[in-house]
């Protein structure tokens, strides 16, 4: 399976438990893989045979910066579920950062990863 990669999306959300987060919002990052065959698209050089990964990281940013989750957790299982219905996403691997969590000790950055994939 080919990888396409999208490093580093960023958008600030309202997630998270603490009133603080839901009020002020954070920034967060997302690194996305997707999973996919893509030798239809190199073998006749069209779009429409692969993932077009600017609509992909503007979906990821509209969930990023819509409805509000308690858990980051969370966000990486909408942000995947979004992702595979993309025809030819067999599977996705999503890192969302949360850089600025509400943490009292020094840290550079708190993160989940999840894969999923259609079977």
């Amino acid at each position: 399976m080919d990888r396409v990669a999208l490093r580093g999306l960023k958008a600030r959300g309202h997630h998270g438990v603490f009133a603080q987060e839901r009020e002020a919002g954070q920034a967060f990052v997302v690194d996305l893989v997707l999973g996919l065959d893509t030798r239809p698209a190199a073998a006749t050089d069209d779009l429409a045979k692969t993932v077009h990964y600017g609509v992909v990281a503007e979906e990821v940013v509209a969930i990023v910066e819509g409805e509000p989750v308690d858990l980051i957790e969370t966000l990486a299982e909408r942000i995947a579920a979004q992702c595979l219905k993309h025809q030819g996403v067999e599977e996705v691997e999503v890192v969302v950062h949360k850089p600025d969590a509400p943490i009292t000790v020094p840290f550079d950055d708190v993160t989940i990863t999840i894969t999923r994939s259609r079977v």
